[in-house]
């Protein structure tokens, strides 16, 4: 059965919430599914892959950023997923949440029941009626295609898993559909450590890998077998430098603070973390090699903007990101589809073209190499920063696609009133603040030359959107490789010299790393704890974040790297383009010559950040009143790199009712009390 994914529908929660009683607890039971697939349903293999339909858009979510896929909304959709971190930024006002003073809570109310529990039965049901059924022969339908459907489930609840892990660390390990009986429920909420929770996921993967078929049966629309590596791969390397750069923090189960060690339960467990770590690097290594070795890296012509009346064709490596479909793209594993006669679109080309409250920062357009390989400071090529197009003259290719500039034509497309226009100038001032570019860095990844996809804000986008790629398979195997064995072997160089010449880098990797000096690199992966790191192991984070922006990773990559801990002393003031020496200009007149007033006060009403402060763009210090937290940049505390139990999940999950023989322990430095702030 083949599956479009612009026709699932999002997953609905199951059943009734129950509520408390001496004999019933809601935090992980839920209604039978069987209320709405009858176990009589999964009797075929189309019948197993509507079910598993239903789940794509919900289970395929990534932990913070909130979807793997664009958002059907205004906004510019996967452009924005690497947003509150430091090479990307959204919204006027920032992320208070995350990133002021004592805002972050301890929730009161329950929450991990539709996001986590629920998922987790799901899938449960679906192996408890179906694995029966299989292994009797009471499924009929091909066999590879109901073999397929099962790797699925696998995949899924791994997903599912891997979420609940890079928020919260330890985590219950539910495999079972579990009866409406109190006491088995209380305690199957017991918190595994994190390190057997990651190694559960890989269980599941495993299983998914030997179940599922390759991605040329569905031409990547649905969950596949290479997938499936890769996706271990990621996982792997998640814990693996996770409990690498957390060892001893309190994080990683041994460490003397570790919350888990209170737990009854855990009691007499013992844990070789240097092990472990062992473990999933090698484990990364090998699951991203298999993908890697078979990688089909998508052409980069070099060609960086297409010519007036060329909508698509002029460069199959930036149209990766912005065509209708990926079936003929191998290097895209899986992808999600789009279609307008179905009303299933999303607005991510005109929030591209336009500005969306959004931006890359100055910090990351920065970390970009010169295509000799020599970083901006080392080389005597660099044009300077007074313009987008002197920032990304000879830099690599990557930037120069996927960021706009004053001379990059913005429409080529007969059918536009404005074919032929250069882009002259992000949104920084005279847009509405949705529409605002509030770094001037205004991301080009995922733009269409298509005019019927861009011609208004009316959600008219119907590019596809991928998922997973085979480069991240590369990156992988460099960086768990480098890691465990604290060198570069030629697999990890072959794979880093294939990203560096389609990226137009043309210098050697070793040149690179001579040129380093991480007293001049400003992104936050320079950083492990509050120490840096060697010069190859930044270049190896710095090759990362320039191949996989835009795509989801950076900020679960910051939190295994336990790169926020600089925040924790010293603040980080978010900065765009170089606005104040020359850029200024092009915003003192509007597009019919009258003059317009430039407030830079510090006041509520103030358009861009002062000059005072720098000349290059503050987005979150343009207004420096009292009511803006961020006016001085971002905080972090500790605490944050794990999320808080709700006060509500703790009570429900203790034998006697008390937070105090809770069976879900609360995180590092976050007080079991509703409303409470970090402790550190």
């Amino acid at each position: 059965m083949k599956l479009n994914i612009k026709n699932i529908a999002l997953c609905t929660l199951l059943g009734s919430a129950m509520v408390i009683s001496p004999s019933c607890n809601d935090l992980i039971d839920m209604g039978p599914v069987s209320q709405i697939t009858p176990e009589s349903f999964y009797s075929t293999a189309d019948q197993l892959a509507s079910y598993l339909n239903n789940y794509y858009n919900t289970f395929l979510k990534n932990p913070y950023n909130g979807s793997m896929y664009h958002e059907q909304a205004y906004n510019d959709g996967m452009a924005r997923s690497d947003r509150n971190t430091d090479i990307f930024v959204q919204g006027v006002n920032g992320n208070t949440t995350l990133f002021a003073d004592n805002y972050w809570e301890v929730p009161s109310a329950k929450n991990l029941q539709s996001d986590y529990f629920a998922n987790f039965r799901i899938c449960n049901y679906f192996l408890e009626i179906v694995l029966p059924k299989y292994e009797a022969g009471e499924i009929s339908g091909n066999e590879t295609m109901i073999k397929n459907y099962i790797g699925e489930i696998y995949f899924m609840r791994a997903i599912c898993y891997y979420r609940a892990l890079v928020v919260f660390g330890d985590f219950p390990i539910v495999t079972t559909v579990l009866p409406d009986e109190n006491e088995i429920i209380i305690d199957a909420s017991k918190r595994a450590p994190r390190n057997e929770v990651a190694r559960f996921i890989l269980e599941d993967l495993d299983k998914a890998i030997s179940l599922l078929a390759s991605r040329s049966q569905f031409n990547g629309q649905r969950l596949n077998r290479e997938a499936a590596l890769l996706f271990k791969s990621r996982v792997a390397l998640y814990e693996g430098t996770f409990e690498k750069y957390h060892k001893g923090s309190g994080r990683v189960p041994g460490d003397n603070n570790w919350a888990g060690a209170n737990a009854s339960y855990n009691s007499g467990k013992s844990f070789n973390i240097d092990n472990e770590i062992r473990f999933f690097l090698t484990e990364a290594m090998t699951a991203a090699k298999e993908v890697a070795d078979n990688a089909q890296l998508t052409v980069n012509n070099h060609v960086i903007e297409p010519t007036l009346g060329i909508t698509s064709g002029w460069n199959p490596y930036f149209e990766m990101y912005s065509r209708p479909s990926l079936a003929g793209v191998p290097e895209v594993l899986f992808w999600k589809e789009y279609n307008s006669s179905q009303n299933v679109k999303h607005n991510a080309p005109f929030r591209c073209k336009v500005g969306c409250g959004d931006g890359y920062t100055r910090t990351f357009v920065e970390s970009f190499l010169m295509k000799d390989g020599t970083p901006i400071y080392a080389s005597k090529e660099y044009k300077g920063d007074l313009s987008i197009d002197n920032a990304k003259a000879g830099r690599d290719e990557r930037l120069q696609l996927f960021i706009w500039g004053e001379s990059t034509v913005i429409d080529t497309d007969p059918a536009s009133p404005k074919a032929g226009d250069p882009f002259s100038k992000p949104s920084i001032t005279e847009a509405t603040d949705e529409q605002r570019c509030i770094t001037g860095y205004q991301p080009r990844k995922y733009y269409t030359y298509d005019y019927q996809q861009t011609t208004n804000d009316e959600v008219r986008g119907t590019n596809a959107c991928p998922i997973f790629r085979t480069a991240e398979a590369l990156l992988n195997y460099m960086e768990a490789s480098y890691e465990l064995n604290g060198t570069l072997d030629a697999t990890a160089k072959t794979y880093w010299q294939n990203l560096r010449t389609r990226a137009g880098i043309n210098g050697t990797i070793e040149a690179t790393i001579a040129a380093t000096d991480l007293s001049k690199e400003a992104d936050f992966g320079v950083y492990s704890g509050t120490s840096p790191v060697d010069k190859t192991l930044y270049n190896i984070r710095r090759e990362r974040m320039n191949e996989m922006f835009s795509e989801g990773q950076r900020y679960m990559d910051l939190l295994r790297w336990r790169s926020f801990d600089r925040l924790t002393t010293t603040q980080w003031i978010p900065e765009g383009v170089n606005f104040w020496d020359a850029m200024y200009q092009k915003y003192t007149v509007d597009a019919e010559g009258n003059p317009i007033e430039m407030i830079a006060d510090g006041s509520d009403n103030a358009i861009v950040s002062a000059s005072s402060l720098s000349k290059y763009l503050r987005p979150y210090s343009r207004s420096m009143s009292g009511t803006n937290d961020l006016r001085n940049g971002y905080n972090w505390h500790e605490a944050y790199y794990l999320t808080p139990i709700s006060i509500g999940d703790m009570l429900y999950a203790s034998p006697s009712g008390s937070k105090d023989d809770t069976y879900l322990y609360q995180n590092l430095y976050w007080p079991s009390v509703g409303g409470g702030h970090a402790e550190r």
